[in-house]
């Protein structure tokens, strides 16, 4: 199978590229610096050439407090950049995996969110996320659209990175107990997502790492994992000000038959150190 993979430069790109060749496809990478997804007749192009039997559009604004400052500039990433290439992907008859947020949620449950949980999100991330999600439905072509959270990857900064950081710098941290959600390995996801180019379920589907924790649980199993000799003291939303609200609780399970189930979360953590290791040895 060929899979055209947009933001193939990103964090979860490089692993879906990655993942692709394991599975033994043919992925055709596509940074944002080959083509961007604001211009449909560029994707248009790229589609036409690369002749995909599928495509997944790892292209994404993941600036939640900057989309707070600049939505339109969010939203033509994450909307009119998801239909783009959804509308490419129709008109050449491949199939789009398009992958879209836990922060379509308001946070205001108390049980895992579902595919069928109805969505409110709090931020212009979110919303232009959610946008972009009806965009690929409006597309009308055959799609799968796989919400994710918290996610964490050797390609990009993230959490794991910046406590990694924080923990040899200081001799404590503060970290938020009171934001709940699923921490996702894009390794792991990454996977999860081939999979669902080459065999579905279509349409939306939920696919994160098994099992929930906050941010604070996070750190600490972070810092033990990795030896580190780092306190992690209890902090709440309120006093970490930030321009765009959080979902308290995100947690994301799956209704759907087929779904792929991700490891548990603590395992992603163990796979991205191990994954991690070569590369901090070499700097």
């Amino acid at each position: 199978m060929r899979l055209l993979v947009t933001g193939a430069g990103g964090m979860l790109g490089q692993d879906v590229v990655r993942a692709a060749r394991v599975a033994g496809h043919e992925p055709v990478a596509l940074s944002h610096g080959r083509l961007d997804v604001t211009d449909p007749g560029a994707i248009a192009v790229a589609t036409a050439d690369a002749r995909p039997d599928a495509v997944v559009n790892c292209a994404a604004w993941t600036d939640v407090d900057g989309a707070e400052a600049d939505r339109a500039a969010a939203a033509a990433i994450n909307t009119a950049g998801a239909g783009n290439v959804a509308a490419a992907a129709a008109t050449s008859g491949a199939l789009l995996v398009h992958v879209s947020t836990d922060y379509v949620f308001d946070g205001q449950a108390r049980e895992p969110y579902v595919e069928s949980s109805p969505t409110a999100p709090l931020s212009a991330y979110g919303a232009t996320k959610l946008g972009g999600e009806h965009a690929v439905e409006a597309a009308g072509g055959a799609h799968t659209i796989a919400r994710s959270s918290w996610l964490f990857g050797v390609g990009g900064p993230n959490f794991v990175e910046t406590m990694l950081r924080l923990g040899a710098e200081r001799d404590s941290v503060a970290v938020v107990t009171d934001q709940v959600g699923c921490p996702t390995f894009t390794g792991h996801l990454a996977t999860a997502l081939v999979a669902l180019a080459e065999r579905g379920p279509r349409g939306l589907v939920h696919v994160a790492g098994s099992g929930a924790c906050s941010w604070h649980d996070f750190a600490i199993e972070i810092f033990r994992q990795a030896g580190m000799d780092c306190r992690v003291d209890a902090a709440a939303t309120a006093d970490m000000a930030r321009p765009a609200p959080r979902p308290a609780y995100s947690v994301l399970a799956s209704e759907r038959e087929g779904a792929p189930a991700l490891p548990d979360w603590r395992e992603g953590l163990a796979a991205y150190l191990v994954e991690r290791a070569p590369a901090e040895a070499s700097a």
